[in-house]
């Protein structure tokens, strides 16, 4: 169901693993952005005690978590890389809390400041149909073989597994097709962070 917010805008940030979103994501706050994090509020509900991880543990079993209750994430991460199912089934458990706790956060900034820019960081925003919480989309660019050798570096993988770990989410082109507003962050850091303020003005 789609929240509404009036006549404030809220925009989604995405793009494909390794495309640099964080990046652009942390130039937009040093500009003045509310950024709303998907990724860090998903590891704040998976922590001991929990609801995210309560459900983690009834449906895919207590092996995943320490004797202190914290989340294996590599084990979590291979199993769901590998199991479209089981990603899904994921995804499901994790998102009405995740996509809660992202309002409760828009709500409070949007009362202190009703000009705030707000901006929804969510790496699988078109992956899991959720473009209805937000008005316009910002995509990261990168092509896939820039992002496959960053996320070789990165996360000191082989070629077969990054390409495995950038299939299991929408092709950057695609993104890039569906894209409101684009980032391409293939170049500098400079030539990034003009696009960003270049976008910022606009935005604001």
């Amino acid at each position: 169901m789609k929240k509404v917010y009036g006549d404030d805008m809220i925009y989604g940030l995405t793009g494909g693993i390794a495309t640099g979103k964080s990046t652009v994501a942390e130039m937009l706050r040093e500009l003045g952005a509310y950024i709303i994090d998907a990724d860090q509020i998903s590891r704040q509900v998976v922590e001991p005690d929990q609801l995210g991880a309560k459900r983690i543990r009834e449906h895919f079993g207590k092996e995943l978590f320490t004797v202190d209750g914290q989340l294996k994430r590599d084990k979590l991460a291979q199993i769901i890389f590998h199991n479209s199912s089981a990603r899904k089934q994921l995804n499901h458990l994790l998102h009405p809390i995740i996509m809660k706790e992202m309002q409760r956060q828009t709500d409070k900034i949007l009362k202190q400041e009703k000009d705030a820019v707000v901006i929804w960081d969510i790496p699988l925003l078109y992956e899991e149909n959720l473009t209805n919480f937000v008005q316009k989309v910002i995509v990261i660019y990168v092509p896939q073989e820039v992002q496959c050798r960053r996320l070789q570096l990165r996360n000191n993988l082989n070629q077969e597994e990054a390409e495995s770990r950038i299939q299991s989410q929408l092709s950057i082109e695609e993104k890039k097709s569906l894209a409101d507003y684009l980032i391409d962050n293939s170049g500098t850091v400079q030539q990034t962070k003009r696009q960003v303020v270049a976008l910022w003005n606009h935005l604001t």
